[in-house]
Order: C-alpha cells, then structure tokens, then sequence
C-alpha cells in the first residue's frame, strides 16, 4: 500500500471476509433484540400476575371502546331526576342497577362512560410524555457536551418541582378542561422518560455491536437511529405501562380538585368523587364505586408493566 507523503495514514479498509463477518454480527444482534421480545412474551404467558393484569386492562379497555353498546343510557342522561330527593337518592333497582346519584344519573351507565374518559386521558397523556421524554433523552444520549448539559439540567429543573404541584399549576393555567388535565399529566411525565432514555442510551453507546457498526462506516446518525434508539427503548417502553396506571390516578386526583371542568353530570370517575362528598351520610356507594374502579385499573397496569420490567430484566427473570 502507497502512502502520500505527509499524509496521516489511514485506517486499512477491511478485508471482505472481516466485513461480511461484522455484518452478520451486527445482523445477529438485532436478531437477538427481537428474540428478547419474544422470550419476554413468553415468560410473561406463564406468569399469572400479568395474566391479571392483561385481563384487567382488557376488560378496561373493551368497556372503554364498547361503552355506547354497554352503557343503559347516553353520556350526561339524567332519567332518575324526578325521583332524586335532597334527603333521599335511590339505590340499586331493577331498572336502575346501581343506582342514581344526586343529579339522577344513572351511575352504571357514569362509570361505563367514565372508563371511556380515564382511557383517552390516560393514553394522549402518556403518548405527550413519552413523545416528549424520548425527544429530550435522544438529545441528551445521542450527543456529549453541552447539548447533554443543558438537557438534562432542564429536565432536573422539572423534577425539582412536585410532580401534582405542577400538573395543578399547569392545569390551572391551561383552563378548566380534559385537554388541560392531559397536558398537564403529560408533561409531568416528560422528566421521567427523558432521564431514562437518557440512561439506556448511554449504557448501549460502548456496547461491542456499536463498535461493531462504527467499523463498518456507518455514520453516527445511522448507528444512533438505527441500533442503540431500538435497543435502548426496552425500559421506557415498561415505564410507559406504568405511567398509564398513575396517569389515571392523576385524572381523578386533578377532576377531583375541580380543575377539569365540564359539566357536573358529565361522566368522569374523579369529578364523579367530587359530587358525592355532599352523599356519603346517606348513599356511600357513589364514592365507592369510582373509587374501586380507579383502584382496579390502576392495579391492572401496575401488574402489567411489573410483569414486562421482570420479563426484561435478566436479572429478575422467572425460568
């Protein structure tokens, strides 16, 4: 090989053999990510809290998208209004199964639609995290520097506050309505999966199979979007399991302090808290039957994203 003069000498290419074989390395171990996946599915099969959990989230969800078939009567129908007292609201009927509350609303037909309201406030809130998590925490773990240091110093300056103090400043501000509560949940959020991306990535980043990558000339931008983004989004994707389960939570929490506006029969499970304060004397039910259903679903998801962080973890795998 012939060198120019002055020239720094360049880094021999690799021979054809040595390519194909990194090549089928690199090959392999995507091979392998996906193989990982599959083997989680399968011990997650034999593990019967994350069949409670899959259940419950299936029976939440089917509820959800099915509540117009489910529900006796339409969302903010109020039938039993004639037959509501201030001293007296009826209880469970014939005609009416659990039920009415204060405004005669029939409370079945509130918690079908309710878990319809937790749902699309509980995914758009955690979609708005996770978009904006992964954004800061690609940032952050794909470069060095700077651009590291002024990301995550954003992101520790959103985690110095209280994460309810912030979603009740946020939604406060946003207006008293479920597009305010989403994106005030969200947003608390954006801290957590930001650091954990962050991490993941930066643990990837010296594995051998990027080495591998880098010495087949791959650019930087390719490696990072290619292999170490896919193979770093193992924990956030559990995380967001989780964050489903305290997303509902929140809902009800941030309804229940009066910050998510709507109408008072409008079918939500934490504004549906707030108006049976004023009952508990004399119809207890209408507080305990939101509050086990928030209870459930958020045990549902709980047992769900445990069970995925076991079955990825190797360290807690159940053979």
């Amino acid at each position: 090989m012939t060198t120019t003069p002055g020239a720094p000498d360049a880094q021999p290419p690799l021979e054809p053999e040595n390519a194909r074989t990194v090549a089928e390395a690199t090959a392999g171990l995507a091979d392998d990510s996906a193989g990982l996946w599959r083997q989680a599915f399968t011990r997650m099969r034999r593990n019967p809290i994350a069949i409670i959990g899959a259940v419950i989230v299936l029976l939440f969800v089917l509820v959800a998208l099915f509540a117009p078939l489910l529900a006796p009567y339409p969302a903010g129908a109020v039938p039993g209004r004639d037959l509501v007292r201030p001293t007296m609201i009826p209880g469970p009927s014939s005609e009416y199964l659990l039920g009415l509350d204060r405004f005669g609303s029939d409370v079945l037909s509130q918690l079908i639609w309710g878990a319809r309201a937790s749902l699309i406030i509980g995914v758009a809130s955690t979609l708005i995290g996770l978009l904006g998590g992964v954004a800061l925490g690609l940032l952050a773990g794909a470069f060095s520097g700077w651009v590291d240091t002024v990301t995550m110093r954003l992101v520790d300056l959103m985690l110095a506050i209280p994460s309810l103090l912030l979603a009740v400043s946020i939604a406060a501000v946003a207006g008293q309505n479920n597009m305010s509560i989403i994106i005030a949940i969200g947003v608390v959020q954006v801290p957590v999966f930001a650091r954990l991306l962050r991490g993941s990535m930066l643990a990837q980043r010296d594995q051998d199979y990027v080495l591998a990558a880098r010495s087949l000339g791959l650019t930087r931008r390719t490696v990072t979007m290619s292999h170490v983004l896919p193979n770093s989004l193992g924990p956030v994707i559990v995380q967001a399991t989780l964050v489903l389960a305290t997303a509902v939570i929140e809902a009800a929490a941030l309804s229940f302090l009066g910050l998510g506006g709507g109408r008072p029969t409008d079918a939500e499970w934490g504004r549906m808290l707030t108006g049976a304060q004023a009952e508990l004397a004399i119809a207890p039910q209408l507080a305990f039957l939101p509050g086990i259903c928030i209870s459930i679903t958020a045990l549902g998801f709980t047992l769900l994203g445990e069970s995925l962080r076991e079955a990825l973890d190797p360290r807690m795998r159940r053979r």
